[in-house]
């Protein structure tokens, strides 16, 4: 399916799990796009007009008019191509309401640490992050379980905000497993969510769009070395 006429243009870096989380909206919604590949060590004229406070990825351009940040795009997409795709966001107020704060709590939370148990500064600040990080892994586990009421997806049946906010991770997870032999979803800690992890991977729409994991394991590797080498230069 196409905009219907509308013109998308997503300004995004291949490797970025946020810009993965807008492609899986698109694909999921079944629209076409222009991909605009940025290099962030050179941002272009573009980006820096789009997205002049923040000048980062992703931005969707619909009709000319920039939308920033992953959550806020899949949102609008979702408001504006309603017809098209599944319905991302519950009816439900209360139950949109508690999307919104369990999809930030992904980023928040769950990604946050993720990210310290990676990059801290010492082997102290990276066991915390571990640490952390896994209890946020059992918080989701036990939102999964009430929000999905035993469907396979927190949508239900069908993918929805929350599939889209955590899918969007699933490509580092694997990268992750493979670097470093970790699952953060297994069967002892969150079987539900590692089930979850084995329905997400099967779907045509995310398979579109899912980065290369070879790709990504080197692109960390590089990714880390050259933290460590501005890490010593300071």
């Amino acid at each position: 399916m196409s905009g219907g006429g509308d013109e998308l243009k997503l300004l995004g870096m291949w490797a970025s799990p946020f810009v993965l989380r807008v492609k899986l909206a698109l694909s999921f919604k079944g629209l076409s796009y222009e991909y605009v590949e940025e290099d962030l060590k050179n941002k272009s004229d573009l980006l820096l007009r789009s997205n002049p406070v923040q000048k980062k990825v992703p931005v969707l351009i619909h009709n000319g008019k920039p939308v920033c940040e992953s959550q806020v795009i899949v949102q609008y997409l979702d408001e504006v191509y309603s017809a098209a795709g599944p319905t991302f966001l519950p009816v439900d107020p209360y139950e949109r309401a508690m999307a919104r704060f369990w999809a930030a709590f992904i980023d928040d939370k769950f990604l946050a640490s993720w990210l310290k148990a990676g990059r801290g500064k010492t082997a102290e600040e990276k066991a915390e992050g571990v640490k952390e990080t896994f209890a946020a892994v059992e918080t989701l586990e036990g939102a999964f379980k009430e929000i999905s009421k035993g469907k396979p997806f927190f949508g239900g049946d069908c993918v929805g905000y929350l599939d889209i906010a955590l899918g969007a991770l699933v490509a580092w997870m694997h990268t992750a497993e493979v670097r470093h032999g970790i699952r953060l979803f297994d069967a002892s800690r969150s079987p539900l969510l590692e089930k979850w992890v084995e329905h997400f991977n099967k779907l045509d729409e995310f398979v579109a769009v899912m980065p290369n994991i070879d790709r990504l394991v080197e692109h960390a590797k590089v990714r880390e070395a050259e933290v460590a080498a501005a890490a010593a230069n300071n």
